[in-house]
Order: structure tokens, then C-alpha cells, then sequence
């Protein structure tokens, strides 16, 4: 009997740097490669080549990229660069020579053809298997799906237009199709993303497109409602606040998609708006708030911001904490103003000090970290839907424990605990949810969760 000897597959490492769009350049790169016949390489010596995608937004973020090519070439050796920084191919070479190819973000094809080159494959239709929904990075229960890419907006900060362009919307039914497929595959979560997914369909002037016989709008709020006839939860982020965003909350009410919006508001001083080339009228937006509010009363909604801008005033910034009390925001994430080579903002005047940045920095945390534990606090006594993410090992017989030391009281400190998020958190950059007496839970389930107590920033209770 003649037996078929296998190939070896060549086998690719990959190091994935930025923002939740770039994660998903990854998994379309990788699904591209694993349909060609590679494997995945968990460590830089079993790769024969490393696929670095890296990060260009700020100037730490660069050197981080650097920082991990040159860790890639000295662990292995063999490294190509993808991403944002890769559009700085002058640069990388200068200080890594030996790398084997650079290309920008979104050069699919670009990338691939360099790992062919540097490790090609070996076709045999016994390896050159993937899953019909894709090689994801992220757990299979939940997935990211990009609607868009690039952005119209000029902000002075900012310089995201510059490396991914204009935006460029996909079509409706492609989306779905994808988020179809995803769910089909496992996914209980869709995370929409894309530098502004309000503005999605603007570039396609909102065609439509037949999805299931019907007609289907390239607009968020179309789109929205049929993504949320999946069965999967839907979280819309990087939601600019323009007037359609209203006829979003609707279809909260309605179950269709997550009480939860990710609004980049950036700063509530309109002086400070304006010089950052953002639309400014704070007292507008937390009119909408509160409208919002009074529909959906469990919205959560989550924003960043940035201090330290050039100009930013004492008073600007006490405008800002005025602002941020007033508006009740269930999520803040804030950032230090940092110049950026090519951002308008850096011809600025009146740079703001780095101490003051911090103590700006600390100021707005610690605002925010205040209101979300009495937000959260509120919550306790109640019953919520928990997605759980991960599960606790089960303790060896006589072994050490391996519950929740970290959780406020000593009842999470034993059993088998679990770790998942609420309808408010996404995953990474909110809260989380622990739960104790979690045995027999698994990833991807979806369960009902009573609170029983609460810190700053999650969540601690039992199933019901």
C-alpha cells in the first residue's frame, strides 16, 4: 500500500502591533497565507519567516514597532514588515537592513507575495485548508469586522488620512456576508470598526445593495439593523456623533444592536475643538445624551480623549472635567498629546508642558475612574447578560487554588471562577465581569449573572 508522505508546510510567525483595524489586516493576511498551505508559528524559533505588522500612529508607537522588528530579526532573522509604519520603508531599512520586505497597510497582496518569497510554499490539497470564516486572532466567539477604511476628516492630530486615504466604504452585502459566516462559524460578538463608522456608505452615496432579496443601503443604520438579524451581539465602535447616529439608539431599544456607542469626542472645550478640527458643540452632545438616555436607559457609552493639546488653557481644561461631570460617561480612556511627524497640530503654538500633561492626564482619570465605580456600583443587586471569555482552570485535588484573588471579597477567592463582559464592555479597553462558582461555564457562552459586588472597573457576581 502506497502511503502519502505529508510536506512539510513552511510555517510563519507573526507579531501584531496598533489598533483593532490592523488586528484584522492580520487575520485577513494570515487566512490569505494558511490557504496557501502555511502554518503558524507560536514562536520566533520554529518560524521560517516573521511577519511584523506594526503601528505608525504616534511617535512611541513607531519606536515600539522598531522595538519588535529588531527583537524579530534577532530571534530569527527572517522578517518581513507590513502596516501603517511600513509606508517609512527609508527609515526601517536605515536601522534594519537585513529586513527582508517592507509594504504600507492594506497591501494584502504585497505581503503574501513576500512570504512566498522568503519561505514558498508547498501545495498539497491536504494542507491547504482554512476555515470558511477565516484564521482569526481573536477568540472564536467574538470577531471584528471592518466596514470601511481611510477617513475624510482633517483632524490636527491626526495623520490616519495620510497613510490609509480617503474613505473607502465596503459594500453592504459583503459585510454581511462576511458577518454571516463568522456567526455561522462561532462568533457571538461583531465588533464594527473603522476609522468613522458613521460615515459609512457616504463615499458609495448610499447605494443599495440585495441582500436576501431585499435591498440593502450602504448606511450605518441599514446596516446596523441587518447585522443585528444574526443572532450576535453587535457593538458599534469609533461612532462619530453625527445627527443619524440618533436613529441608531431605536434599534437598541429594539434589541438589534448593543446599548453601547464608542464616540471619540476627543475634548469638550469648543476653543480646543476647533484647533484640533473637530466639530464643537459640547452643549449639543450632551443634550443627545440625555435624550438617548431617556430611550434606552442601559446605554453605555465609552470615549477618549485627548490633553495636553497646543493651547489647552487651565481653563479649557477645567471646561473639559465641567464637561466630563456633567455627561456621566460610562467609559474614559484619555491620552497625552503627542506630536506626530506630519500632523498639522505640531505647528501649533503654545505647547503645553509635559508635567502638565500629566497632572491633566491624572486629573481626567481619576475623574473618570469616580464616576464609573458609582456607575458600577449601581449595578450590584442586579442581573445582567454575561459573554464569558474565559474560564478558570479547575484546582488539582489538594493543589493550589486558583480562583479570584483579585476580587474585593474573600467568596471570589475560591471555586473555579470565570472572566467575561457585559453588554457595556468590549474586549481589552472596558471593564470585565468575574464570576465565581463558575465550573462547567465555557468560552462563548452567554449567561445570566447575578452582581454582587463592584471596584472602579468591573464587575464580581455568580450565576443565576
Amino acid at each position: 500500500m502506497n502511503v502519502t508522505t505529508l510536506p512539510k508546510p513552511p510555517r510563519v510567525g507573526l507579531v501584531s502591533l496598533g489598533c483593532p483595524k490592523a488586528l484584522v489586516d492580520s487575520e485577513r493576511i494570515m487566512t490569505k497565507l494558511r490557504s496557501d498551505g502555511y502554518d503558524m508559528s507560536p514562536d520566533y524559533a520554529g518560524a521560517d519567516v516573521v511577519l511584523v505588522n506594526t503601528c505608525g500612529f504616534l511617535d512611541s508607537a513607531k519606536e515600539e514597532s522598531l522595538e519588535a522588528i529588531g527583537e524579530a530579526i534577532a530571534e530569527n532573522g527572517r522578517v518581513v514588515v507590513t502596516g501603517c509604519m511600513g509606508r517609512e520603508a527609508d527609515v526601517i531599512r536605515a536601522r534594519f537592513p537585513d529586513v527582508l520586505a517592507v509594504t504600507g497597510p492594506q497591501q494584502y497582496e504585497e505581503v503574501v507575495a513576500a512570504v512566498h518569497e522568503a519561505a514558498p510554499p508547498v501545495p498539497s490539497p491536504f494542507i491547504d485548508l482554512v476555515p470558511e470564516a477565516g484564521l482569526k486572532l481573536t477568540p472564536r466567539h467574538y470577531s471584528y469586522v471592518k466596514i470601511s477604511e481611510g477617513c475624510n476628516h482633517r483632524c490636527a492630530f491626526c495623520i490616519i488620512p495620510s497613510i490609509r486615504g480617503d474613505l473607502a466604504s465596503r459594500r453592504p452585502d459583503a459585510i454581511l456576508r462576511e458577518a454571516e459566516k463568522l456567526v455561522a462559524a462561532g462568533a457571538r460578538e461583531l465588533l464594527i470598526i473603522s476609522q468613522d463608522t458613521s460615515a459609512y456608505g457616504v463615499d458609495l452615496k448610499h447605494q443599495a445593495w440585495p441582500w436576501k432579496g431585499e435591498p440593502v443601503r450602504a448606511h450605518v443604520t441599514d446596516l446596523a439593523r441587518e447585522l443585528g438579524k444574526l443572532g450576535a451581539w453587535v457593538r458599534l465602535h469609533y461612532v462619530y456623533p453625527y445627527p443619524h447616529v440618533d436613529q441608531i439608539i431605536p434599534l437598541m431599544a429594539e434589541g438589534l444592536v448593543l446599548p453601547y456607542l464608542d464616540i471619540p469626542f476627543q475634548h469638550a472645550s469648543p476653543k480646543v475643538l476647533r484647533a484640533m478640527r473637530r466639530p464643537a458643540n459640547d452643549a449639543k452632545v450632551l443634550e443627545r445624551l440625555k435624550s438617548w438616555r431617556s430611550i434606552v436607559p442601559d446605554i453605555a457609552v465609552r470615549s477618549s480623549f485627548v490633553v495636553g493639546f497646543p493651547g489647552e488653557t487651565d481653563e479649557d481644561f477645567r471646561y473639559l472635567l465641567d464637561w466630563l461631570e456633567e455627561a456621566q460617561l460610562d467609559r474614559v480612556g484619555a491620552f497625552k498629546f503627542e506630536p506626530v511627524e506630519g500632523a498639522a497640530a505640531n505647528a501649533l503654538p503654545d505647547p503645553v508642558p509635559e508635567e502638565v500633561k500629566q497632572e491633566r492626564y491624572e486629573a481626567v482619570m481619576a475623574l473618570s475612574a469616580r464616576i464609573s465605580a458609582a456607575k458600577l456600583a449601581a449595578k450590584v443587586g442586579s442581573t445582567i447578560d454575561v459573554l464569558i471569555d474565559r474560564v478558570d482552570e479547575a484546582p488539582a485535588i489538594d493543589g493550589p487554588d486558583r480562583g479570584h484573588f483579585d476580587a474585593p471579597h474573600p467568596e471570589h477567592h475560591h471555586d473555579v471562577g470565570a472572566t467575561g463582559r457585559s453588554k457595556a464592555d468590549a474586549p481589552e479597553i472596558d471593564g470585565e465581569v468575574h464570576l465565581r462558582d463558575a465550573a462547567g461555564l465555557n468560552p462563548g457562552e452567554i449567561v445570566s449573572v447575578r452582581i454582587e459586588d463592584s471596584d472602579e472597573h468591573d464587575l464580581y457576581g455568580v450565576r443565576e
